[in-house]
């Protein structure tokens, strides 16, 4: 089973908080997969982690993905570049959470439809045994509720 951590966005948006969160991935050192739900978003991604200031570098790509330490794509599915930390991104889920030591569930604070939708993918996953965990952006930073 995979720990999974819901990420409540509170204090900024997808494209400020996943850059930071993949740096320290890629400093464990391990490798990312980060599902989105669609190519629009997979888009503006890319772009976001080719131009944000911390960390100031990300490999990642969105086609061969066995090259990529980090690895962006609208399709579930098994780590296609070895991954051991998958992102899942507006609601993306993901029937092949077990396969990863750690997912990263992250959703807008500030939309009631993805914060409903979160709670559900979190009985969902607590229903299926996976170990859970909750944290919510504050002033210092995230911090991890119970």
């Amino acid at each position: 089973m995979a720990e999974i951590g819901f990420y409540h966005l509170t204090r900024s948006t997808l494209e400020q908080a996943l850059p930071r969160l993949l740096g320290r991935v890629l400093a464990i050192p391990a490798r990312a997969q980060v599902l989105c739900a669609s190519e629009e978003r997979m888009k503006s991604l890319d772009d976001a982690l080719w131009l944000c200031p911390e960390p100031d570098w990300l490999p990642h790509g969105t086609r061969d993905p066995a090259e990529q330490p980090i690895f962006l794509t609208v399709q579930d599915g098994p780590a296609a570049n070895g991954a051991a930390h998958l992102f899942l991104t507006e609601g993306a889920e993901s029937a092949h959470l077990a396969d990863y030591a750690r997912a990263f569930d992250l959703f807008d604070g500030g939309d009631e439809r993805a914060v409903a939708a979160a709670r559900q993918r979190w009985k969902a996953a607590k229903e299926a045994g996976h170990t859970l965990a909750y944290w919510q952006q504050t002033e210092k930073g995230w911090e991890r509720k119970a």
